[in-house]
């Protein structure tokens, strides 16, 4: 039958594609698997146990130049879908729930109630660093509406409280204070000072204390130099009988527009002026100067004295200048 010798030719030809097939593809499966094989072997000579990777020997362990990537990853690279819409989220409980949303807090109302005062601020030794101006050992306190003198830190040197309302100065004010040479205390309302307030202050130079109440001075130091009191209310009676003798370092005792009766001596010798202006000093004793018993004496330092605005006549004492070297200034009639 010819069809039939066909169908026979047709399943011997199929036969032996089959086997062809089958003959070349062995190589190709040797090749692949020595390819591995070879690739290995340049690791055969790398020492496991002693193994340290360096910069230095990173080139002798491995052989970059005949480096070939044993493994083809492109079949994992990751698939990109293009899109216009954004993935829904995997799991739906991320999405917030409207209807569970917290309420927006309601506003407290405001409280009719008076705040509480800060709690004072601690004041450890130097109160008047905040309440004056402290620069250096300099303590500024003027016109700072104070009532008494602040506590001062213990370098204080000069001390400037003018134009406040302090009413007395106590002993307990400059305790401790070795370093204070100047005490400006000008136009207050000082009536009254202890008796020992300056007198323990053993660097006191200049005591300034115009304008100001005092019916008495008190007992000073013998560091003064210069003793402001103009323009208070110190009758005679309110110095300390010989109170300026033992000062040895006074040079200038302005104590003019007061109420003195007299003149305060004996005056150191170290004085150079004195002014005792507008006062209610009627007379003077001949050894007020000048000592009527040494008439070699010469007093070169006391220069400037003046006794204008008294009711005194310098001419009734012509005896008590003869050591100066300048008569006294005021009334000779």
């Amino acid at each position: 039958n010819p069809a039939g010798c066909r169908m026979r030719t047709l399943a011997w030809l199929g036969i032996a594609g089959l086997c062809l097939g089958a003959t070349r593809a062995v190589p190709a499966k040797e090749r692949r698997m020595e390819k591995p094989k070879a690739d290995l072997a340049l690791y055969e000579n790398l020492d496991l146990d002693n193994y340290d990777l360096t910069l230095d020997n990173y080139g002798e362990i491995l052989d970059l130049s005949n480096y070939e990537e044993l493994y083809d990853y492109s079949d994992l690279a990751p698939k990109i879908e293009v899109g216009t819409l954004a993935p829904r989220p995997k799991d739906p409980v991320a999405l917030p729930d409207l209807d569970t949303m917290p309420e927006t807090p309601k506003l407290q109302p405001l409280s009719t109630a008076r705040p509480n005062k800060p709690a004072p601020i601690p004041v450890k030794g130097l109160p008047s660093c905040l309440l004056c101006l402290c620069i250096g050992t300099s303590v500024y306190c003027d016109d700072a509406d104070l009532e008494h003198i602040p506590l001062l830190p213990p370098e204080t040197t000069y001390l400037y409280a003018r134009f406040n309302r302090i009413a007395a100065i106590r002993a307990r004010d400059f305790t401790g204070l070795n370093k204070l040479k100047r005490i400006d205390l000008s136009s207050n309302f000082i009536s009254w000072a202890d008796a020992d307030a300056f007198r323990l202050l053993p660097s006191l130079q200049e005591l300034i204390l115009p304008e100001n109440r005092l019916t008495a001075l008190p007992e000073l130091p013998r560091s003064i130099v210069r003793l402001d009191a103009r323009l208070n209310r110190i009758p005679s009676a309110g110095l300390r009988p010989e109170a300026f003798q033992d000062l040895k370092q006074l040079q200038f005792l302005h104590l003019s527009d007061n109420q003195l009766e007299h003149i305060p001596a004996p005056l150191p010798e170290s004085l150079r002026s004195l002014h005792l202006q507008n006062n209610n000093i009627q007379t003077m004793h001949e050894d007020t100067f000048c000592d009527s018993r040494d008439h070699s004496q010469i007093r070169r330092a006391l220069e400037d004295i003046r006794l204008d605005g008294n009711p005194i006549n310098l001419s009734l004492f012509p005896n008590a200048y003869f050591c100066l070297p300048r008569l006294p200034t005021g009334h000779f009639f």
